[in-house]
């Protein structure tokens, strides 16, 4: 049976067809064939061989698939047609079965090192040497004939090879950088090294808006000149049609009608969009030669083609980096105060992290333990800790459970809030849960304390609602959430007047809760820094 190959008609891809298996040919670096065009989509199409034909099928590409030139949906090719995904074509070509060729001799044989037994393994020492020099010793003092790039070779075999080492050598100097804005900067300084180009600039598309703004740009003699040199009509054309553009001479050229190509003097350039795994355009990389038409060719368009995929995962992958780094400082000071479930929601959001904050109302939560004070005198330090760090932990496990932070502690007394940083409809009842599980927990610590022979303990809590600022304290390495406002000192006042087991809340908090429990009203209380007395109300265990 014959087989067939899929061989790019720039001859730098080839690929053997299996019997049976499909071949997904794509943009995706996980393809059979991965195709690192703009015009070719992750996943763009399926060719299988199977009973001696080739049945090539779109998997619903952006730019389609064809064969001899007309757009396919599923259909055959057979030797010699041409099958085009996207932009990019390949040539069918049959193979002659190995038994109609003349038999060679094996070269293990002809060498006279003998013919390798079946299913042996092959051992190579890795020459390390060749890796040696990096970039730079890959390339050349001044490009080779028709081409900007500086890659040397007597043979287009010789290049292809060192082009791909050339790549792989870029691939791990990018890696290094995890700063976005080091490593645009050193995208476009290797540009310069692998290319003879006059002018190399880097601009980003900014999100929500979608503007394309620029970042790094620099001339031959180290200049960085912004980026008013790129033309307009190039880059919207490469962002919107996702297209990697040459053009050979620039002010003469029908596609680019603009002022800023007359002005800059353009007269070769080179454009290609950084294009994420996920298909989305992050910005483009430009570059362009003053002095003469023609100067660039497709080698030079595609490698940079090549170039701009690793140079987007790079950046995918700094982007990714600053935000694993973002959100660990978010968890770091955070975790503390939220539940897991809600410092991993905060994580999550743009600026969590940001000074500052807002107006917003929320409802404050203090409780106390009643008698502490004279209760430590008689402890010794350890037995403090130990107390503590158990009322502690069962205490701040309610408050989570019901969906609050943990503001802080201060000495025995605990300040929490609700509805804020992420307000819920219930938040009141929520506290009010909250409080009500405390004085029962706390029964059944003071029940087993007491079997112990320790010390059992009383609180009082206090329950306030009302508007406060709400926002990150501290600084960009040290941050605490908490709120301040009048409405937080009235919210501590009524935990002082609580007595042991007590639970007292302001009327505003009351008129909040939208189950309330039984309580029963209290005369009202004249608080610190009050004119008036503040109607209270006790709750009923």
């Amino acid at each position: 049976m014959s087989g067939f190959k899929l061989i790019s008609t720039t001859g730098d891809q080839t690929i053997d067809l299996p019997e049976g298996r499909a071949i997904v040919v794509g943009r995706a670096v996980t393809s059979d064939l991965p195709i690192y065009d703009p015009t070719v989509s992750r996943r763009h199409a399926e060719v299988t061989l199977a009973n001696g034909s080739v049945s090539v099928k779109d998997l619903g590409s952006s730019n389609g698939t064809y064969i001899n030139g007309t757009q396919i949906s599923q259909s055959t090719a057979g030797d010699g047609d041409i099958v085009t995904f996207g932009k990019v074509a390949f040539k069918v070509h049959q193979v002659t079965p190995a038994a109609a060729r003349p038999a060679a001799k094996p070269a293990a044989e002809a060498s006279g090192f003998g013919v390798r037994p079946p299913e042996a393994t092959i051992v190579r020492q890795v020459p390390l040497e060749a890796a040696a020099g990096g970039i730079e010793a890959k390339v050349a003092g001044r490009p080779s004939d028709g081409t900007q790039l500086k890659v040397p070779g007597e043979s287009v075999e010789e290049r292809q090879s060192k082009k791909l080492s050339l790549l792989l050598d870029i691939s791990k100097e990018l890696s290094k950088q995890q700063e976005v804005d080091k490593l645009l900067q050193k995208i476009v300084d290797i540009t310069f090294q692998v290319m003879s180009v006059d002018r190399v600039s880097i601009l980003m598309v900014e999100e929500p808006s979608g503007e394309l703004l620029p970042r790094v740009s620099k001339n031959r003699l180290g200049d960085s000149g912004g980026s008013r040199h790129v033309p307009q009509s190039i880059a919207r054309r490469a962002v919107s049609e996702r297209l990697a553009i040459l053009t050979d001479n620039a002010v003469a050229d029908e596609r680019f009608k603009g002022k800023s190509i007359v002005m800059q003097s353009v007269r070769s350039a080179m454009c290609t969009p950084l294009i994420s795994s996920e298909g989305k355009v992050l910005g483009i990389i430009y570059v362009d030669n003053m002095t003469a038409t023609h100067s660039f060719g497709d080698e030079d368009l595609e490698f940079l083609i090549a170039f701009s995929g690793i140079a987007s995962v790079s950046i995918e992958n700094s982007h990714l980096t600053d935000r694993i780094r973002r959100e660990a400082v978010v968890v770091a000071n955070f975790q503390r105060y939220f539940a897991p479930n809600l410092a991993a929601q905060i994580a999550n959001q743009e600026g969590a992290v940001q000074l500052g904050g807002s107006k917003r109302p929320v409802f404050i939560f203090f409780s106390d333990i009643r008698g502490f004070t004279p209760m430590s005198e008689k402890m010794n330090p350890d037995e403090i800790a130990t107390l503590l760090t158990e009322y502690f932990t069962e205490m701040v496990e309610i408050i989570f459970e019901h969906g609050g932070t943990l503001d802080k502690f201060i000495g025995d007394a605990i300040m929490a809030i609700w509805g804020a940083p992420i307000p819920h409809e219930d938040d009141a009842d929520r506290a009010m849960r909250a409080a009500i599980d405390m004085q029962r927990v706390l029964g059944e610590l003071n029940t087993k304390w007491t079997a112990q022979g320790r010390q059992p303990v009383n609180i009082g809590i206090g329950i306030n609602f009302g508007e406060v600022f709400a926002g990150n304290i501290g600084s960009e390495r040290r941050l605490e959430y908490t709120v301040i406002g009048d409405a937080v000192n009235t919210a501590s006042r009524l935990c002082s007047k609580a007595g042991p087991g007590e639970i007292i809340i302001s009327e505003p908090f009351h008129r909040a809760l939208k189950k309330p429990p039984k309580v029963e009203a209290l005369e009202p209380m004249q608080l610190k820094g009050k004119a008036q007395a503040v109607p209270v109300y006790r709750v009923k265990r």
